[in-house]
């Protein structure tokens, strides 16, 4: 059984990552550029052309309004069910993940690609606001269920879907040329850093509240 200490390690670990990837998009711009240009000519030139739709559809996943409606969604839902912490655990990772993106956006101002957009953006390029509300809202989403769920097939079938989703909606961003590559690994590892970081607060709480019988 994992301790509390343990996943305030792993998120500050991924802070660790982030802040040093942050700094060299803020300083050393340059030094990433040979790894940013490999792996985007890998992603778009190695894909077909037909996944464009396909690419198109996922990343709407991850968009502002989608990522709002379904915070509401699920906050909506939870309480319905009487599942106090879940509710404020989801909302908590979907409204930390609006604030901090706009915030760390600001803070580095870095241009998005050159490459042609095939869907629109704006404002700027680090971190991927996509890829880091697609961690903490999906993955607190997967925390939430693997909680629910008992039997080992179903909770292996959650974390497979929605890992495969929050992937995939990182990797979109860079097919669909409106990110550089470690644009979607700051937005996750700080997304990680943060869902771990809410995570022991959340499994405590739920387990007082569920003792004195305030919620199911």
């Amino acid at each position: 059984m994992k301790t509390k200490q343990t996943y305030l390690l792993r998120s500050s670990f991924a802070f660790l990552i982030f802040v040093m990837l942050g700094y060299t998009v803020q300083f050393y711009p340059y030094s990433l550029v040979v790894f940013d240009d490999r792996v985007q000519n890998a992603i778009r030139g190695s894909l077909p052309d037909q996944l464009t739709s396909v690419f198109r559809a996922i990343t709407y996943m991850g968009n502002v309004s989608t990522q709002v409606l379904v915070v509401a969604l699920l906050t909506i839902l939870f309480l319905i069910k009487k599942w106090k912490t879940e509710a404020l655990f989801q909302l908590t990772n979907g409204l930390l993940a609006g604030l901090l993106v706009t915030g760390f956006k600001f803070v580095y101002q870095r241009a998005r690609p050159s490459l042609e957009h095939i869907v629109y953006a704006g404002g700027y390029s680090f971190p991927s606001g996509h890829a880091m509300g697609a961690m903490m809202i999906y993955g607190a989403l997967m925390v939430i269920l693997l909680g629910r769920f008992q039997k080992k097939s179903t909770k292996i079938l959650v974390i497979l879907t929605f890992s495969t989703l929050i992937l995939l909606i990182g990797l979109s961003r860079i097919y669909l040329g409106v990110h550089y590559p470690t644009d979607v690994i700051g937005g996750f590892v700080l997304g990680y850093g943060i869902l771990n970081l809410l995570y022991p607060y959340y499994k405590d709480k739920r387990f007082e509240w569920r003792f004195q019988s305030k919620q199911k």
